[in-house]
């Protein structure tokens, strides 16, 4: 699979590991890049529609390149958003991160919206954000 010229785009303004990660995940999941980087007026409407909880400049969208991305999986026609196929599409990626760091392919490892305390237990999940992927410094 390869990325639509928008979804190629928004991935561009990512941190290098981010765009390393999600070619290998494109090659076998169908996916779509949603966000990258977001400037403040971004973020602050993210934060106001109630689609992220910090505000500008505290997310790690808002660094450029950017620390996190927002990606889901692919339908025709529609985003994906509910939480099942979110939530396998989560572990394909950060399985695919954890192959990718051990392999020294990539130096980040990755936290998903899904189990933000990286705990690997998503029912202490009080902001369900499935789609979203950060670096971990």
């Amino acid at each position: 699979m390869s990325y639509s010229f928008a979804s190629k785009t928004k991935l561009e303004t990512c941190h290098p590991d981010l765009q390393t990660l999600f070619f290998y995940v494109s090659l076998n999941y169908e996916n779509t890049i949603v966000c990258g980087h977001r400037g403040e007026a971004e973020q602050n409407q993210a934060f106001a529609s109630g689609a992220s909880q910090l505000k500008y400049p505290n997310s790690k969208h808002n660094s450029y390149p950017s620390m996190a991305v927002d990606a889901t999986p692919y339908e025709v026609n529609h985003i994906d958003w509910g939480k099942l196929q979110s939530a396998y599409f989560a572990g394909y990626v950060k399985g695919m991160a954890e192959i990718l760091f051990r392999m020294s392919i990539i130096s980040h490892k990755i936290r998903c919206g899904l189990d933000w305390d990286n705990d690997n237990d998503v029912d202490d999940t009080k902001f369900w954000d499935a789609c979203h992927f950060e670096l971990i410094e």
